[in-house]
């Protein structure tokens, strides 16, 4: 059996070629770490990473999507917001203030 770290050294061309075509899409940020850990939380969280066969793996990464891999991080940025924090309570009190009234122009 693979230990976690052997097996994204493995896969790890496959990843930085996925990365590659994100970049092709203009997503410049996602690293190669980013689509594994993806891969580990949503593809793969019902299944036993260690039992998984290489052509599995291969297949689930070259298959995600720009769309797929993006809805999946705007859910996660969605659940690590604090809007009941102190920092989160000042900028959902910005965002709920009202603008200024502007003068009205004659």
């Amino acid at each position: 059996m693979h230990k976690f770290t052997d097996q994204f050294d493995i896969v790890l061309p496959v990843l930085q070629s996925k990365c590659s075509e994100f970049r092709f899409f203009e997503y410049d940020t996602v690293t190669p770490e980013d689509v594994w850990q993806y891969c580990i939380k949503k593809k793969w969280k019902k299944k036993d990473i260690g039992d998984m066969r290489l052509h599995e793996m291969v297949n689930d990464i070259l298959a995600l999507s720009p769309a797929d891999y993006l809805t999946y991080h705007q859910i996660e940025g969605f659940k690590g917001d604090q809007w009941f924090s102190a920092e989160g309570a000042k900028e959902l009190e910005l965002l709920l203030r009202p603008s200024p009234k502007k003068p009205d122009s004659i």
